[in-house]
């Protein structure tokens, strides 16, 4: 098969779509990437919910984007038709383009948020008024422009309206092979450290990083235990008040894209989210399958969707519960056996359903059987 993949999308920000690209290629397709990179973060996206006024700012930037897109993808058709087209994460207003654009050729959106969901899980909007009908109103125009709806839980399938829930199919997020090729090296035994533990992320109200610093505070003066915060977002600051009582925690602000799997691999355990939203019930973090991949133990919340993709190769801990999370990592951290029994079998659950290949086999065959 050949795809063009088609977007706006940024694989260092965003590495879903570099999974999939990986995936396809793994499973001996060819891929032909159209991609201009919309300059703008998440955060930044969000930020314009708040201060409606920036908006003008997304569009000329978006448009910009969109002149080459034309460009490349007029490039693109010359060297020959394209058995499917993928637009990548994030791709609300790219599938408008591509559907203008490829006419005749099927397209595949990776919806892996939702707009309205997003919104409603950052505070910005409920489920009625003005945001809260825009939102709905850009998820309904992407999902009907698309002729194959990616999403990466059964509970977000379960979200999607009856029009596009006979056109899904589940694809879980997975990793790139790069977090694999860290995993499958000798892990240091590590007698005698503490216990290394890291979490990366944007402090989103999934991430229940209030809990995670709630949980660190009761660590406090426990040497055994080695803590590195990475990122920063919408609850940074109350993550670190919950935290003050621990002085020892590193917190970074920021780590270059290339340098973060050898930064994670670096560690023991690899943080979830813990977050009590709708949002959190219904997902499996980035952050999870790429801990799993490079050999990590992975702490995370008791949910329906990361126990159906982790089972009992997890540490899994109630949702907003920083007692049962401080308590977990205290035991990790006295029973380096229990310790490396959680990383092998993370690992191995990683290698025997996440890999890039793995994640595109249905999409694949629902593309083929058209």
């Amino acid at each position: 098969m050949r795809w063009l993949t088609f977007g706006t999308y940024n694989v260092h920000s965003h590495p879903r779509v570099g999974v999939l690209i990986e995936g396809l290629r793994a499973s001996g397709d060819e891929v032909v990437e159209v991609n201009e990179p919309l300059r703008l973060s998440t955060a930044g996206r969000v930020a314009m919910l708040r201060q409606p006024w920036r908006l003008p700012v997304l569009v000329g930037k978006l448009l910009r984007c969109w002149a080459l897109l034309v460009l490349r993808a007029r490039r693109a058709r010359r060297s020959g038709p394209s058995d499917a087209v993928l637009v990548g994460y994030l791709g609300h207003f790219d599938v408008r383009l591509a559907r203008l654009l490829f006419r005749r050729t099927p397209i595949v959106l990776d919806h892996l948020v939702s707009a309205a969901g997003t919104a409603r899980d950052r505070g910005l909007a409920g489920s009625s008024g003005l945001k809260a009908r825009l939102m709905r109103w850009i998820d309904d125009g992407a999902l009907r422009r698309a002729d194959l709806v990616v999403v990466d839980t059964q509970e977000h399938l379960a979200e999607l309206p009856g029009y596009a829930a006979g056109k899904a199919v589940v694809a879980p997020v997975g990793a790139t092979q790069e977090w694999f090729a860290l995993g499958s090296q000798p892990r240091p035994a590590g007698q005698g450290e503490p216990l290394r533990v890291i979490f990366v992320g944007l402090y989103t109200p999934l991430h229940g990083t209030r809990t995670i610093g709630a949980a660190l505070a009761a660590l406090a003066g426990d040497q055994q235990i080695a803590v590195t915060m990475v990122g920063t977002g919408q609850e940074y600051a109350a993550c670190r008040a919950a935290a003050a009582g621990n002085t020892t925690i590193q917190w970074l602000d920021w780590v270059p894209a290339g340098e973060l799997p050898a930064l994670v691999a670096a560690h023991d355990v690899s943080l979830g989210i813990f977050g009590t939203t709708a949002k959190a019930r219904n997902v499996v973090p980035t952050k999870v399958y790429q801990g799993a991949a490079a050999g990590l133990a992975v702490v995370t919340s008791d949910t329906a969707p990361q126990r159906a993709a982790l089972g009992d190769a997890a540490v899994l801990v109630p949702p907003g519960d920083p007692e049962a999370l401080a308590a977990a990592l205290h035991r990790l951290a006295k029973d380096r056996e229990e310790l490396r029994r959680y990383q092998r079998a993370a690992h191995d659950r990683a290698v025997q359903s996440y890999r890039p290949a793995s994640v595109v086999a249905g999409i694949r065959a629902r593309v083929q059987t058209g």
